[in-house]
């Protein structure tokens, strides 16, 4: 392992070395010049997440090419099972809820609980509701459920609900209140959120790993999203699902041992996640100060530290969650995130850490860093008057392009290869049609979201920061006045700069056309992305298609299970 991080490494550092010496060319000319040396940073800021998923993209579609089973190859505790093994050991179920819509709640546990209970396995589970709600009727209503659950299952099913008064630590804190009062009386514990949804059978494998090895401390299924009737989510869940496997395959042909950790759709050893994984109280007050709101990450890195694995399942089987059903609620949950990300610069320095996972906190970090840089790099381009290399410069362009869509390029070239995935994505057509509206959605709002974090990321210098609360999931249409409180700064960004380069250089206005049409557009795009009407129609053609969509009605119980949960879905899969 030790030798393919080394590789993986060089071939990373090459091409952004390489990146960064065609980017000098094309700068300077006639020499360096302050603002042409203050771009290059930026544009060296960029790089990592660009070319590391260029390379994960490249492992990973030739593991899926020339492997005969990739995943076992990447993932060698997927060899340690057969699938018949007893369960023996007593899993908690975590179910984390905050003012959660509390009908959707019993509708997927109700679910998950059949199925454990039909493979008579449901007694080796035991469902802890644990409540932050801060409104008192949605409280009352979680109380209604965790009776009719326990009405609904009888003896057979062991179910706990609590609801702290005080959310101290947000959802890690939830966690740690019941690792303090239950944790010893379970080996593992398989954390969920409110939109989580995993199939028995699922569930039952990663028990079925942890017995069987014992030196992993956390084990992380891929969380793919369920189909809605929101066009935005039904785009951005199948731009993730077309991405998901090449670059998995390759995040975990390198990381190993040191795999990544998402916080839910997850099984926790929990003896050394009670002793190593208490998260430290941050010096200082919010938003970068106090508890840590993006916990998962950082407990992953504390598991490695205290000597267990932290590994992936590498397949898309099984686990699903609901992806946010409009543009201001997608960047909602990404500044929550980038919040929280930041906070891991004060975290950089923790004594014992492997080298590995500090350079995964860093990547953290760079993640959000991203944004501002692009953002501070556009602009000192805009002002600057030096003559650039016009030819390096579309060169560049256009290599960065390729870069930053190769997972998806991957996965898309493997499914057209393949028949079986073919069928399952809707057809050859449908796969290409829906992967060019993908690629065009995502150049759309990815300026939008880039000047979200921009915004955000210099709010925190003034002690800006995020609410902690639930997440709007049901697709409806978006009201008008809050996509115009949500994106009027993109807007205006998207007007201004457009207007600018009018001006000073009409010529090269159609080079932006992308940026200026995300931004200025914002509004209008986040009204109709959000309209369930479109949602239906793109169902209706095909477009955007996940394979559980496509399976027939009467076949396995994950589709039938999936039409319960998202009702849309039934609809949807026609």
């Amino acid at each position: 392992m030790r030798h393919r991080r080394l590789g993986f490494a060089f071939l990373v550092l090459l091409s952004c070395g390489a990146l960064l010496w065609l980017m000098a060319r094309t700068l300077f000319v006639v020499g360096p010049d302050p603002i042409g040396l203050a771009m290059l940073v930026l544009f060296g800021l960029t790089l990592p997440w660009t070319t590391i998923g260029f390379w994960h993209a490249v492992i990973g579609f030739s593991l899926m090419c020339f492997a005969r089973d990739p995943e076992q190859l990447v993932a060698p505790h997927l060899r340690s099972i057969t699938g018949g093994e007893p369960i023996t050991s007593d899993t908690a179920l975590l179910v984390c809820i905050r003012n959660e819509d509390t009908q959707r709640l019993r509708r997927n546990l109700a679910w998950m609980l059949e199925g454990l209970a039909g493979a008579g396995e449901l007694r080796w589970f035991h469902l802890y509701l644990l409540s932050d709600t801060s409104e008192a009727d949605i409280a009352q209503q979680e109380t209604q459920t965790a009776a009719a659950l326990s009405a609904q299952f009888g003896p057979a099913l062991r179910i706990t609900y609590r609801r702290r008064e005080q959310s101290t630590g947000f959802k890690a804190g939830n966690i740690r209140d019941f690792c303090e009062r239950w944790g010893d009386r379970h080996p593992f514990a398989i954390v969920l959120d409110a939109d989580s949804v995993m199939s028995p059978e699922a569930m039952r494998r990663l028990v079925r790993i942890m017995q069987a090895c014992p030196r992993i401390g956390i084990l992380q299924t891929l969380v793919t999203g369920l189909p809605s009737a929101s066009p935005f989510a039904r785009i951005f869940q199948f731009g993730m699902r077309l991405g998901m496997r090449s670059y998995t395959l390759g995040a975990a042909s390198w990381q190993g041992d040191c795999g990544p950790y998402w916080g839910h759709n997850a099984i926790l050893r929990l003896a050394p996640f009670i002793e190593h994984c208490d998260l430290p109280l941050l010096p200082g007050g919010p938003p970068l100060g106090g508890h840590v709101l993006s916990h998962d990450q950082l407990e992953a890195v504390l598991m490695r530290r205290a000597g267990y694995e932290v590994r992936v399942l590498p397949d898309e089987q099984g686990s699903w969650e609901e992806n946010p059903p409009n543009l201001p609620e997608f960047i909602r949950r990404d500044l929550r995130w980038c919040q929280g990300n930041m906070q891991y610069f004060r975290l950089l320095a923790m004594p014992g850490l492997l080298p590995v996972s500090r350079w995964q906190l860093v990547l953290a970090i760079l993640m959000y860093v991203g944004a501002p840089a692009w953002m501070g790099f556009t602009v000192l381009g805009l002002c600057r008057q030096v003559p650039f290399r016009l030819d390096l410069g579309l060169l560049l362009f256009v290599t960065t392009l390729a870069m930053g869509l190769a997972p998806k390029l991957a996965t898309l070239a493997n499914v057209l290869a393949r028949a079986p995935l073919r069928r399952a994505y809707g057809g050859g057509l449908r796969v290409i049609a829906s992967a060019l509206l993908e690629i065009v959605f995502s150049m759309l709002i990815a300026p939008v979201s880039a000047v979200a974090v921009t915004v955000f990321i210099v709010g925190l210098l003034f002690r800006r920061r995020v609410g902690w609360t639930s997440q709007q999931r049901d697709a409806q249409a978006l009201e008008p006045m809050t996509a115009v409180r949500a994106l009027w700064p993109q807007t205006l960004v998207g007007i201004g700069l457009g207007i600018w380069l009018w001006r000073v250089a009409p010529g090269a206005v159609w080079y932006w056309t992308p940026l200026i049409a995300g931004l200025a557009g914002s509004i209008p795009i986040a009204l109709v992305s959000a309209h369930p009407r479109l949602g239906r129609a793109l169902a209706r053609a095909g477009l955007c298609r996940i394979p559980e969509e496509s399976l027939p009605a009467g076949g396995p119980p994950v589709p039938r299970a999936l039409a319960r949960v998202s009702p849309y879905a039934a609809q949807g899969g026609k």
